[in-house]
């Protein structure tokens, strides 16, 4: 019997310290996020980063916590119950870190008899700490509590023509009424190391503005280049004008180079260069979040009228938003009974 496995990013159980610092402890301490020895990386998160991250990110959740619980798993839960009404198949909902494990998921499916599943990262583009992550560690609990399930993995969807299409749809629906000087795409952040270790050549991907423009396999595992790649398709699907559009990269740890430019840099850069209406967009993310909703939609908002700027938006993710709900049951109905998966 088949059915689906969505799973999402995670969320502390609250917004207290208490709560936040073993979330963020199961987050950090992946080898997928900080990529360094479990020795120095054990050092650099238990030693030094959980000893004030936990108060400070507790501080920023409380500010985005709603009612009935964290706004990401919230969201996705509404988001699933939308994608169940659409299928006949069933539909779990699991979370890469916290409680709402993907092991919790994989065992609701297992109950109801399904032995081949359908796995979707909630998250368009390739990278390995987000994308990749969530793969590896769903494969991982399969293989050791349910061998005999069979996994096949929806790829990275972040130039597939609907969905670029949904996502046009709703930026456009932002954009009305909003005479915006700039429009920027916020995508989450990664050290410009994982970009060189997702390079299957070992040689393409170099971060100097062209590599990304060049064919190769690299890019099926390139986040740049898929960053990109869905700035350039949402362009030209809504005729926006190239000189008023642009792409940045936002939440960085200090130490190595992450990549460039960095959003809290562009909100000033474009205030001083006299952009007095800002529009943000965070394409990277399906669900809105601490980072859309603190760190963009809030501190973004802050940073850019500090700046000089006078009109800030921004514009939502795709959420439970209708079309995003019939393309994904689209997508789960296509790989049912054609055993087809989107490109």
């Amino acid at each position: 019997m088949k059915g689906v496995l969505l799973v999402n990013l995670g969320s502390p159980d609250s917004p207290t310290a208490k709560d936040v610092k073993p979330y963020l402890d199961e987050f950090l301490m992946d080898e997928r996020v900080i990529d360094v020895p479990l020795l120095l990386r054990n050092l650099l998160v238990r030693g030094i980063i959980l000893q004030t991250r936990p108060r400070k990110s507790a501080k920023a959740y409380k500010k985005i916590w709603w009612e009935e619980g964290s706004p990401l798993i919230v969201i996705s839960e509404r988001f699933t119950k939308k994608v169940r009404k659409n299928t006949d198949l069933p539909i779990a909902l699991g979370m890469r870190y916290g409680s709402m494990s993907i092991k919790n998921a994989l065992q609701e499916l297992d109950e109801q008899g399904v032995d081949e599943v359908l796995l979707v990262p909630l998250y368009p583009h390739y990278a390995m700490s987000s994308y990749e992550t969530v793969v590896v560690k769903t494969l991982e609990d399969q293989q050791k509590y349910f061998p005999s399930m069979k996994v096949t993995t929806l790829p990275a969807f972040y130039h597939n023509p609907e969905y670029i299409k949904v996502l046009s749809a709703s930026i456009a629906e932002g954009l009305k009424d909003f005479e915006y000087d700039h429009v920027l795409f916020s995508y989450h952040g990664i050290p410009e190391r994982h970009i060189r270790k997702s390079d299957p050549t070992r040689f393409h991907c170099k971060i100097d503005g062209s590599c990304c423009n060049i064919n190769s396999v690299a890019h099926h595992t390139c986040y740049r280049h898929q960053c990109y790649k869905t700035t350039d398709l949402v362009i030209e699907a809504l005729g926006l004008e190239k000189e008023k559009v642009s792409s940045s990269f936002q939440s960085r740890l200090a130490g190595d180079p992450w990549l460039k430019p960095y959003t809290d840099f562009e909100f000033e850069r474009l205030a001083k260069e006299g952009k007095k209406k800002l529009a943000v967009i965070t394409p990277a993310f399906v669900s809105d979040c601490l980072e859309t909703l603190e760190e963009i939609a809030m501190e973004g908002k802050e940073q850019f009228e500090e700046a000089g700027g006078e009109h800030y938006k921004h514009i939502p993710c795709l959420n439970e938003r209708d079309d995003w709900v019939e393309l994904m049951a689209s997508w789960i109905s296509d790989w049912q009974t054609k055993h087809l998966l989107p490109v």
